[in-house]
């Protein structure tokens, strides 16, 4: 079964997580059916200002708009089947860990949840305080999946995207993608 994804990109620190995400569902084009994005316009900021360029731009996903309601996966008879929050704000996280549905991120945060589909929230914060705490074990207890941006040095990455790819490779796994990355005990 091809998987129908929503990405959607807030505007916490960690650009190259998305950027990486989404040249790496470009390429697994095979296992998707449908993949559609969602920038806010912090996010559109972040993304020039830690990877100075706009290169979202030329992704060959459909992009909506952050208060488009009549996207498809504002509704689950629309069946994206995943959604992944990457990287996924506090603030938006928040919004979702308390129902509040006020724009189309948070609204199909909502829908994947009541529809028992995949939710995975890329968190990017540090510290945490209590309130993130307790609004990812909210998510979490609602079927949503907190893949925090923490990244694994097992594979001995030797550049700044290869440490990225950890974290991405992660969230790949955990939508259901097939790819060939580091694996704990395989062939090196």
């Amino acid at each position: 079964m091809k998987h129908r994804i929503v990405v959607a990109v807030t505007g916490a620190s960690g650009a190259i997580y998305a950027r990486q995400l989404l040249n790496k569902l470009q390429a697994a084009s095979a296992q998707t059916d449908q993949v559609a994005l969602v920038l806010t316009n912090n996010a559109r900021t972040v993304w020039q200002t830690e990877l100075g360029t706009d290169d979202y731009k030329q992704l060959p996903f459909k992009t909506y708009s952050q208060q488009d309601f009549h996207a498809p996966f504002a509704s689950g008879s629309g069946r994206f089947d995943t959604m992944i929050i990457c990287p996924c704000s506090m603030g938006t996280l928040g919004r979702i860990a308390t129902g509040i549905s006020n724009d189309l991120i948070t609204r199909a945060a909502d829908v994947v949840l009541k529809e028992r589909r995949k939710l995975i929230c890329v968190v990017r914060e540090t510290p945490y305080n209590l309130m993130h705490i307790k609004n990812m074990m909210t998510v979490t207890e609602a079927g949503g999946i907190i893949c925090p941006a923490t990244p694994s040095f097992y594979s001995v990455p030797k550049s700044i995207e290869e440490v990225a790819a950890t974290v991405v490779d992660r969230v790949l796994d955990l939508a259901g993608i097939e790819q060939q990355t580091f694996r704990w005990g395989g062939d090196q």
